[in-house]
């Protein structure tokens, strides 16, 4: 029984090291240890070598660690004002790239402080470390947090810092990946190489593998956004603010011909990447997950129209993948040129992504969902809707007969749902039955369609204004918090 005893207190000894700082004082620790060694000499004078060298390392240990957590607490410090100014940037997702696991090499792309979540394309949650690299600023943008004006505490990270971060995070399953960004120091070149730096020490020295998203800083050269791109999944540079005098207004030391300089390099440097991965299958590929870029909302009076028609035409390049909208927030209320606004415009900001949304996958133009006589978005129905109740006479539609195109017009049927009903009717009639089945939120779709089982009360019986008057959420008698944004499924 004493020997059983003394083997249980032996591989107590084993895990001790590793817990011991964190559970018992340092003395409390040593007197631990030293009656276990006595114990030991008394029942197993074969191991003392072993428990005098477990003690020895513990002793290292203890001291090692102090030293690591005494460092980490500037590093700690400054992540904590770095990850602050960081979250007012979106466009954090890391959708469009793939890499997997490989032999010697550090994480993959395959599905605390600063740790932001995103979505891949198949739904996937992942982890990103979002965190500036520096607050500082030279510019003072009247919309920003870390404009050089504001009295706020500032912090800088170097190069070797940053990259022990995140390699420490994923190893700790914190992350999945880096979205870093910066304020502007000494110039845009000066900042931009610091930034390649963490992407390229990340990548060759410590074999990372996983996502990586840089921003791109405006005014940057060729040679410093054609480097990054070898080295990043993901590159990005903010328009911001959508007309130039606006933004001339806002940033005097800003233009868009800044801005879309790199955006140029980058599709250039993705096109070509392509070209020669075409004659050389192990070509370096150039940002794989292509570009994106960021608007704000409500800082200016851009109706959605401009927001709208700008995003069109970026989409129009090959590597623009996605567009992102942030409702302005008013971080300065004493500068007088920003608007007095006493929350985010939200309902704006998302009627914007649903019309994002309907020209990326609903095969919508913009001049459908925005024009001179509607400028701005419906803040009370969705864009589709919206655009069935102005176009009647398109509507009610036979499900059973009406082409692809048509069945993603109609409000309640989606991408998915569409492609269901297309496959199902070619061996059965539908109804109102397995249309429920599929997907499809009839609360919305039974005005504009027709099929055998639904009463002919549709949008033209009824008139849009009375569908527009059913389909409106009824007031919430529950007192809601204004700042919250209520989203209708259609339940």
């Amino acid at each position: 029984m004493e020997n059983d005893a003394c083997e249980s207190l032996f591989f107590r000894l084993l895990f001790f090291a590793e817990d011991a700082p964190h559970i018992f004082p340092r003395a409390s620790s040593f007197l631990y240890i030293e009656r276990l060694i006595v114990l030991f000499i008394k029942n197993k004078m074969r191991v003392i070598w072993f428990i005098i060298t477990q003690a020895f390392r513990l002793k290292s240990y203890i001291c090692d660690s102090n030293q690591i957590e005494s460092m980490n607490e500037n590093v700690l410090a400054k992540l904590k004002i770095l990850a602050e100014s960081a979250k007012y940037d979106v466009s954090c997702a890391s959708s469009g790239t793939v890499r997997s696991n490989k032999p010697g090499m550090l994480g993959n792309t395959v599905g605390g402080w600063g740790i932001c979540h995103s979505f891949a394309e198949d739904g996937r949650c992942i982890s990103l470390l979002k965190v500036m690299l520096t607050n500082y600023c030279i510019y003072d943008c009247a919309y920003c947090i870390n404009r050089r004006s504001n009295d706020l505490p500032r912090a800088t990270l170097s190069v070797s810092e940053l990259v022990e971060l995140t390699i420490e995070f994923y190893r700790r399953n914190y992350i999945e990946g880096l979205f870093l960004s910066s304020g502007v120091v000494r110039s845009p070149d000066y900042t931009m190489e610091r930034l390649v730096r963490v992407a390229k020490d990340l990548r060759q020295v410590h074999r990372f593998n996983g996502y990586i998203h840089l921003k791109s800083i405006p005014g940057a050269s060729r040679e410093l956004v054609n480097e990054a791109g070898l080295y990043a999944d993901r590159l990005s540079v903010n328009v911001e603010i959508p007309k130039e005098e606006n933004l001339k207004l806002l940033a005097p030391e800003k233009d868009h011909k800044s801005v879309y300089a790199p955006m140029r390099y980058i599709q250039q440097g993705v096109l070509e990447s392509s070209e020669e991965r075409k004659k050389h299958r192990y070509a370096p590929r150039f940002a794989p997950a292509g570009q994106s870029t960021q608007m704000i909302v409500g800082a200016t009076a851009e109706t959605d129209k401009d927001i709208l028609y700008l995003s069109s035409a970026l989409y129009k390049g090959p590597t623009m993948r996605r567009v992102y909208y942030s409702g302005y927030i008013s971080v300065n209320t004493y500068d007088k040129r920003l608007p007095a606004l006493k929350q985010p415009p939200l309902v704006r900001e998302n009627r914007l992504y649903q019309a994002d949304w309907l020209m990326r996958f609903y095969q919508f133009k913009v001049e459908e969902i925005v024009d001179d006589a509607y400028p701005d978005l419906d803040l009370e129905i969705d864009p589709k809707l919206s655009w069935a109740l102005r176009h009647p006479e398109q509507f009610p539609v036979d499900v059973n007969k009406v082409d692809y195109e048509m069945l993603l017009r109609v409000p309640g049927i989606g991408v998915k749902s569409a492609r269901l009903i297309v496959a199902s009717r070619r061996f059965s009639k539908i109804g109102f039955y397995q249309l429920k089945k599929i997907g499809v939120v009839m609360k919305k779709a039974q005005y504009f369609i027709t099929c055998c089982e639904l009463p002919m009360r549709t949008v033209n019986e009824l008139t849009p204004q009375g569908v527009r008057s059913l389909l409106l959420p009824k007031p919430n008698k529950k007192k809601v918090d204004e700042r919250q944004l209520m989203l209708d499924f259609g339940e």
